[in-house]
């Protein structure tokens, strides 16, 4: 397991999403605002930049060699900072696109007003904001309040479709809906538009609750798969698989989760949650999760491997025994 403890004096990571970069593996995910016990290591550390008046959530970098063991390599700072990331930022994904790390992530603390941004980093780890940030958030609608959050970024059949979570208008029920755009575009604002006027999952099962959110998504056999996260935090939060030919119209693979979270006692007993489905170089794929045994006081990232059986429209993912 892996959490950041600079920020507020106990583990606290959540949202992780994994990319190879340059002989290394790069762990992003969000951090909690800054407190009063934060620990003088942090801010004496060789990756610590000059910190911008940023008083909310924000996204810390780990690296390593192994998958297993995670070194704090910095913090996103996307240079210059808009408008709505002031506030503050989280949730990444990151791509490597062009020889390149895109990063993908939401403002918070606007609420409703919460939208996707983009940066771009030569290193993994100094990033340059998108002048046009934020680029993308749904227009408000008869299920939309206008929110997105959680992006997920993934190229399919020669488009990029981006995935988000949003609430319905009366700020309730937490929906997944996705725009696309061009397979040459350059991410700003304006290239990304709406593929489906309508949530394409939206909470049915009994412990999805009033929540889907955090999907990450994976191409295999031809189709696309999304592990999503189900319930609000806590509630448990939990892991469950939705297939796609189109990358618009999903379908349940089962109705249980695929990942659920542990029993009393375990680590992982509040939630098991916000997943990321990672491909590695030598083609072996990971989940990497959130999870917590203190409803939320604290959160550490960890990762189970999934095997695949069956090919084409058979191939159907599993967790390594």
């Amino acid at each position: 397991m892996f959490a950041d403890s600079t920020r507020t004096g106990r583990p606290m990571s959540k949202d992780p999403h994994v990319i190879f970069f340059k002989d290394r593996y790069f762990l992003y995910y969000s951090m909690p605002p800054a407190s009063e016990t934060e620990g003088a290591g942090a801010q004496s550390a060789s990756w610590a930049p000059a910190r911008p008046a940023v008083p909310g959530w924000t996204i810390g970098i780990a690296t390593s060699t192994d998958l297993i063991h995670w070194e704090k390599a910095g913090e996103v700072y996307p240079e210059p900072l808009s408008e709505p990331e002031k506030l503050g930022y989280c949730a990444p994904c990151a791509r490597v696109i062009g020889g390149k790390v895109h990063l993908f992530y939401q403002s918070y603390g606007r609420w409703a007003q919460d939208a996707i941004c983009h940066a771009t980093s030569d290193d993994g780890l100094n990033f340059r904001g998108d002048p046009s940030n934020p680029i993308f958030a749904p227009e408000p609608s008869d299920w939309s309040c206008g929110r997105a959050i959680d992006a997920e970024v993934v190229e399919f059949k020669g488009k990029y479709y981006l995935y988000f979570a949003t609430r319905d208008p009366e700020f309730k029920i937490q929906l997944q809906g996705v725009a696309v755009a061009d397979g040459g575009s350059d991410f700003s604002r304006g290239s990304w538009t709406l593929a489906k006027d309508a949530p394409i999952l939206a909470p049915e099962l009994p412990w999805e609750q009033e929540c889907i959110e955090g999907a990450s998504v994976i191409e295999k056999g031809g189709r696309l798969f999304m592990f999503y996260a189900g319930a609000y935090n806590n509630h448990p939060q939990q892991i469950g698989v939705a297939v796609s030919s189109d990358g618009i119209n999903w379908e349940r693979l089962q109705d249980e989760p695929f990942l659920a979270n542990g029993p009393e006692g375990a680590w992982n007993s509040s939630e098991s949650g916000h997943p990321h489905i990672f491909e590695a170089p030598d083609g072996r794929t990971y989940l990497f999760f959130q999870g917590n045994c203190t409803n939320g006081s604290t959160w550490y990232i960890s990762q189970k491997e999934v095997l695949w059986k069956g090919h084409g429209r058979r191939c159907r993912p599993y967790l390594k025994p």
